[in-house]
Order: C-alpha cells, then sequence, then structure tokens
C-alpha cells in the first residue's frame, strides 16, 4: 500500500522539490500538497493541493480525514533570519505547527511524521567541527531555540506515546529551482543568480565563514530515504546530524570563477554574521550513516556545475 502523503508548507524552498519527488515516487494522487495561501505555481497546479494555516489544527485535522493521510510532512517554518525579526510569531509558527501533528499520531490519526530540525540547534558552545551527534546544545536564535525544543518534544512523544516521528538536522541547502528563503546560509544560492545575472555578488558574510552545506538534491534523498527506512533502523528521536560538504564564501567564489572568470565577489557582512558565527563549520554525520545507509552524492565542484547549467 502506497501511504497517503500530506505536505505543510509545500510551497517553501525544500516543500517544492519535496512534492514533486514523492508525486513521482508515490503517485499524484497520494500526495497533497498545502499551504497558507495558493500561488501560481508547479506545487499547486501538478496535483491535488489545499489551502491551510499550519496554526490551525481543526484545518490540520479535516484534511488528514478527508484524504486520509497516513504520513505528515511539516515543512512550515520561519527561517533564521526572517525569525530574529518576529522571534514571537516564530516561535508559534515552529512550535505549535509540530504540537498539531505531533496529537494528531497520538491520537493514532496519523502514522508516521517527518519533522525537519536544523544545524541552528548548536550555538557558540557547540565544537565546531566534525560536530558530534551528542554535544553541548546552546542555540542562540530564535529559530535554534525553536528546532531544539521541537527535537526534545519529539523524543518525547516517542517515548511517551509511541509516536513514530523522524527528523533531520538540515545544513545549509542549495537549489535552482526556488529562490532563497531568508536563512542565513542563503548567500551559497543567491550568489548564483548574481554570478550569472551580474558577473559580482556582495556577501553578507565574511570572506572565512565555513559553514556545512548540502546540494537540494541530496538532502530531498535524505527526507525520503529516513521516511522509508524500516523502523527498527532508527534510533535517534530527536534529529539526525545530516552533512554533505563544508565551505566558505571565498571557495564557492573560486569554484564559480572556473565556470564565469568575469566573477568577482566582496565583501560587507551584516547581522546574519553573528548567526553564522555560531554554527558549526562542519558535522559528524555517522549516526545517519550507519543506521538508515545516509550518503550524499553532490560536492562542491558538481554542485556549481549543475547550479550554473540549471539557472543558466
Amino acid at each position: 500500500m502506497n501511504p497517503k502523503i500530506l505536505i505543510i508548507g509545500a510551497c517553501g524552498q525544500i516543500g517544492t522539490e519535496l512534492t514533486q519527488k514523492l508525486r513521482k515516487i508515490y503517485g499524484t494522487e497520494n500526495v497533497i500538497a498545502s499551504d497558507i495561501r495558493k500561488l501560481n505555481t508547479d506545487v499547486v497546479n501538478s496535483g491535488p493541493f489545499e489551502v491551510v494555516n499550519a496554526l490551525d489544527f481543526n484545518q490540520i485535522e479535516h484534511l488528514v480525514e478527508v484524504h486520509q493521510i497516513t504520513d505528515v510532512y511539516l515543512m512550515a517554518a520561519l527561517l533564521s533570519a526572517t525569525a530574529e525579526k518576529n522571534p514571537a510569531f516564530a516561535w508559534d509558527l515552529n512550535m505549535n505547527s509540530l504540537f498539531h501533528v505531533l496529537n494528531l499520531a497520538k491520537a493514532k490519526k496519523i502514522q508516521k511524521i517527518f519533522w525537519p530540525s536544523s544545524i541552528a540547534v548548536f550555538g557558540p558552545t557547540t565544537p565546531k567541527e566534525n560536530t558530534p551527534q551528542y554535544t553541548v546544545m546552546e542555540p542562540s536564535t530564535v529559530y535554534g531555540i525553536s528546532k531544539q525544543a521541537g527535537e526534545r518534544w519529539c523524543e518525547y512523544y516517542h517515548n511517551i506515546y509511541g509516536v513514530d516521528v523522524r527528523s533531520i538536522r538540515y545544513p545549509g541547502l542549495i537549489s535552482w529551482s526556488t529562490p532563497p528563503g531568508g536563512g542565513t546560509t542563503d548567500y551559497a544560492v543567491d550568489i548564483f543568480y548574481k554570478a550569472i545575472a551580474d558577473k559580482k555578488y556582495e556577501c553578507f558574510l565574511s570572506s572565512e565563514t565555513k559553514m556545512p552545506m548540502m546540494y537540494m538534491d541530496d538532502a530531498i534523498d535524505a527526507t525520503i530515504n529516513i521516511m522509508k527506512a524500516p523502523v527498527e533502523e532508527i534510533k535517534i528521536h530527536s534529529s539526525y546530524n545530516l552533512a554533505a560538504m563544508s565551505f566558505t564564501p571565498t571557495e564557492i567564489a573560486a569554484e564559480i570563477k572556473k565556470h564565469i572568470p568575469e566573477f568577482e565577489i566582496t565583501y560587507n557582512p551584516d547581522f546574519r554574521q553573528k548567526i553564522a558565527d555560531s554554527w558549526p563549520a562542519s558535522i559528524d554525520d555517522s549516526s545517519a550513516r550507519e543506521d538508515w545507509n545516509w550518503n550524499h552524492k553532490f560536492d562542491l565542484e558538481s554542485m556549481t556545475k549543475d547550479m550554473i547549467e540549471h539557472l543558466s
């Protein structure tokens, strides 16, 4: 039996590509996309779509019952840089949307949840290189605080109520199909748009700010694979570390110059620099690789080539 899937926040950076991939795997009619508003996009036009407010429990419950949903992917969230401008709303959206789906699973109305965490759960006191799965977590952003609290609640609902909730801590995600969504790692998306259009880019981080990154194709594969994994393979019920590559703005600029020789980068760090400085530079994701066979395909070189080909 194919799962019946509901994606909440399907029009976002991850949701857009996740919806299309899940529809290819499980059939268009089995994947219900939803978001707060109906936009004229491929996600909305290519299959079942519902308008839903992630903060409205009754709306979500109604969709789950009408479509006989088994699996929920909760992708609605306010990201790091955007959340700092509106902390109260960020907390409300990031936490209460999670409680809604956890409570639906507790009531046995759905079978399985995917909820994304982030490297934002780590903070300035976390070991920066090869950050372990289990380590000090003192996040200094609203986004990070909400994700850390969310991880604890996911584990609690699993331990106390037997809820099957699965999660990965995404690094910075790079994609050509949707524009940046308000994250601190978004320079690594924007730089490609500007390189192709203007041949120059002013970076909001300093030249040697190293952060963990991942190409969207790999992130989508990881998301689908953790949900496909047999329940006995999922050993961590808070959230799994996930990694692919780490680089600095200097390094990605050098890679872009191989394809666009006249490209130039300048630096003008803003408030996002402080956020970036509080995050890891590289991640140890050996638990994901051992437990459910996670493996990435793209490195900086292959990702840059693919981004430039698609955006050009």
